[in-house]
């Protein structure tokens, strides 16, 4: 079959290459791949900027059908539309961070599409603890788009546990900001979502996501519209999607006193910001990366509900052969959701 392999360290180093097809021996499921994601991450394993483990197929926000089921394994059936929790691909299971659930600190952790291989590709096996049947009604493109939603359902829901009546600000209008936008939208939050310039369409979509206000802060500070917005008072929690350093220090600035802040992003070096008003607000500052098996559950229940409509945030959908273009709308920011799927 084809898939997208990083065949090599370093920078570069991905072609679509014929590998195997992956058997389906006691205890897993193959999973017929419809549609994958792609994200940051894959970036990141394009430039080695993310630790990776070639040769590996990347790939790893996804979405298909059970197509095999291997003895031992009951409770799933053939035709079964699943997404698939890859971060768990491989953990020690006995480490106080597995046993608390919180498996993303495991040591020995290594996830789908850098650490083994992913969904790049036109099948997958997996463990049956790794899959989540999607609701009767889904599709199976926003399904693809569970494992971004999942880590914007713990930020939220979970870490910062926003109320109603409060406001909130999304800094960074990427697939994550666009995502968290719409979960706050979805909880009845007065929603402000900002970016640059470049970042006209996606606040575009902000807007038709339901986002009360949007800030074009190439044209004004984000605290100073902030504050205007809400009559001097400044935001109670701000979501930093972008990790950008000028966006966390416009979410620092447009928060009230007491107010809570949570990077979502990853700044990827380090950076400077004003302590002094963490000091003097008294705000609370979190970070939240990824989820937990509770999150996915959470994640589960709110698609049966109904309330949050993800396949709106695809505007790509390509073949993985052309995972090179796809990776350029990715990164010069010109697409809001990227899918691609496989091809024989």
């Amino acid at each position: 079959m084809k898939a997208v392999v990083k065949y090599a360290p370093g920078p570069g180093n991905i072609d679509v290459r014929e590998v195997d097809e992956p058997a389906c021996g006691p205890g897993l499921v193959k999973v017929q791949v419809a549609f994958c994601g792609v994200c940051g991450t894959d970036l990141h394993v394009l430039h080695d900027t993310f630790r990776n483990y070639p040769p590996v197929i990347l790939g790893h926000e996804c979405a298909g059908t059970v197509s095999e089921i291997g003895p031992g394994v009951s409770g799933i059936a053939i035709g079964d539309p699943v997404t698939v929790l890859g971060a768990t691909a491989v953990t020690c299971g006995t480490c106080a961070y597995c046993r608390s659930g919180y498996f993303i600190f495991c040591p020995k952790r290594r996830g789908m599409g850098h650490g083994v291989n992913g969904a790049f590709a036109r099948h997958l096996v997996v463990r049956p603890d790794q899959l989540y049947r999607l609701p009767n009604g889904m599709s199976l493109e926003a399904g693809a788009l569970s494992e971004p939603f999942a880590a914007v359902v713990q930020a939220v829901t979970e870490i910062t546990q926003v109320r109603l009546g409060e406001t909130a600000v999304v800094s960074g209008p990427g697939p994550i900001g666009l995502l968290c936008a719409k979960l706050l939208v979805a909880e009845g939050i007065h929603t402000i979502v900002a970016g640059t310039a470049a970042d006209a369409q996606r606040l575009s979509a902000a807007t038709r996501f339901g986002a009360a206000h949007v800030v074009n802060v190439g044209q004004c500070r984000l605290g100073d519209a902030v504050r205007e917005i809400t009559k001097g008072a400044g935001a109670d929690v701000a979501f930093e999607c972008s990790g950008h350093p000028d966006s966390v220090r416009g979410c620092l600035d447009s928060l009230r006193p007491m107010g809570r802040y949570t990077q979502v992003g990853i700044c990827g070096r380090e950076i400077q910001f004003p302590m002094d008003q963490v000091f003097y607000k008294q705000l609370t500052v979190r970070g939240s990366i990824t989820y937990t098996a509770a999150t996915w559950s959470r994640m589960m229940s709110i698609f049966a509900q109904g309330r949050v409509r993800l396949d709106d945030m695809v505007s790509t959908t390509l073949p993985i052969t052309e995972w090179q273009r796809a990776f350029d709308m990715v990164e010069d920011r010109s697409a809001l959701k990227v899918l691609l799927y496989p091809v024989d």
